[in-house]
């Protein structure tokens, strides 16, 4: 543990850590990638680019300052961000890596006010977190070695098929080339890819919802074409049936966790429904005996991914009920049939069906999911009853 004279220095700095803002976290990347360019094949460029990234990160330099005292309200927190580590691969001696940029940013921006003492004190207070996440990662990928069906680090995979579900989602079949069987997963984790291709300038990981239920032979993602996104284009047109990409286990801390009796609601807007559609597949696939509500939205029907699969799974299954709202429909959009409330979503149309004890998963835009979470606040549901999950960079809601 830290002492207290620790823990009082690092206290003391949190004015300065407010006063510089995300700037700190923009120098500190900045400073890491000129003097560690390899650990540009471990991070999300395009994250760095769009700036979500160094506010996430500073975001969490800060809480962690101010809740020194307090670290066990931070534990969601390390459970994501270990999670999220091992779908990168971190190592435990990128840790010291990290921490020296951190120092020299700390100094080179806070300039006197910057003691030895106070880098002393950072020094303590990050090996101490560091040591978390390291221990925290080791359990995770002992973990997915020792599982049936699991790995550690990359294994070989092939796309086995491809499926276009709407104009901007395409899903994709991936199977073991080893032909062995994989671990199963929780609904709501992702699947974590490494791919290198000539268009690339660094090999590039990104982390994909899976889409459907474990099965133990193969996994589903269902990636949205992102406008000037590198690798979403990449996928999308460049990579086949019979291709290879090098996939890291299921990871991830948004998961289905709910008991027989528990009324689950699963909201999602565009391609925040990948996630929703694994838990919802698995409810099913279970035989879930409470009510089950799905709520979707999205643009208009063209980008509507998996609207046919939803509505068979709703005939099929007495206890599913669902809801979609399309913000402009089309032309050739019926009301009814493709979609049932125009505009944003707007809880209050189906109240009757939003249990307060009920179970909410959501996931889409950061603004479309703020707006669910006080709307479901105002309609009496417990903030303990939702789980949101946050495509990129983590934000509070």
């Amino acid at each position: 543990m830290l002492d207290s004279r620790t823990i009082q220095v690092i206290k003391s700095t949190i004015p300065l850590l407010e006063s510089a803002g995300p700037a700190l976290t923009i120098h500190f990347y900045e400073r890491m990638f000129k003097h560690n360019p390899e650990l540009k094949d471990v991070f999300n460029l395009a994250h760095q680019h769009s700036g979500g990234q160094p506010v996430a990160l500073f975001n969490a330099v800060a809480a962690y300052a101010k809740n020194i005292e307090n670290l066990a309200v931070l534990s969601s927190t390390v459970e994501r961000i270990a999670q999220k580590h091992t779908g990168f691969l971190i190592k435990p001696e990128q840790y010291a890596i990290v921490g020296s940029h951190l120092l020299a940013t700390l100094k080179e921006l806070g300039g006197d006010a910057v003691t030895e003492e106070v880098l002393e004190a950072w020094a303590q207070a990050y090996g101490f977190l560091a040591d978390m996440f390291i221990q925290r990662e080791a359990q995770i990928y002992q973990s997915n070695a020792e599982q049936d069906g699991g790995w550690l680090g990359e294994r070989q995979f092939i796309i086995s098929a491809k499926k276009t579900e709407s104009t901007v989602i395409t899903s994709f079949i991936l199977t073991p080339e080893d032909g062995k069987p994989v671990k199963d997963f929780i609904p709501g984790q992702y699947l974590s890819l490494k791919l290198k291709h000539p268009n690339l300038a660094y090999e590039e990981i990104r982390q994909y919802s899976l889409s459907d239920a474990p099965n133990g032979n193969s996994y589903r993602i269902s990636v949205k074409r992102e406008l000037g996104g590198q690798v979403s284009n990449l996928l999308h047109d460049t990579m086949h049936i019979g291709d290879k990409i090098a996939v890291m286990p299921p990871a991830g801390d948004f998961i289905l966790e709910v008991g027989a009796d528990i009324p689950v609601v699963l909201i999602s807007a565009g391609v925040g429904q990948t996630p929703m559609k694994s838990m919802l597949n698995q409810l099913i696939k279970l035989q879930h005996p409470s009510a089950i509500t799905w709520l979707h939205a999205c643009e208009q029907g063209d980008v509507h991914g998996f609207k046919q699969a939803i509505h068979t799974k709703r005939q099929q299954h007495h206890n599913l009920k669902s809801h979609v709202w399309y913000r402009k429909p089309s032309s050739t959009d019926v009301v009814g049939t493709d979609y049932d409330f125009e505009g944003q979503m707007e809880l209050s149309k189906v109240a009757d069906q939003l249990l307060p004890h009920a179970h909410y998963y959501f996931c889409g835009p950061i603004g479309f999911m703020s707006a669910i979470k006080q709307q479901l606040l105002a309609l009496g549901v417990s903030a303990e009853n939702m789980h949101y999950e946050v495509f990129g960079p983590h934000a509070d809601l």
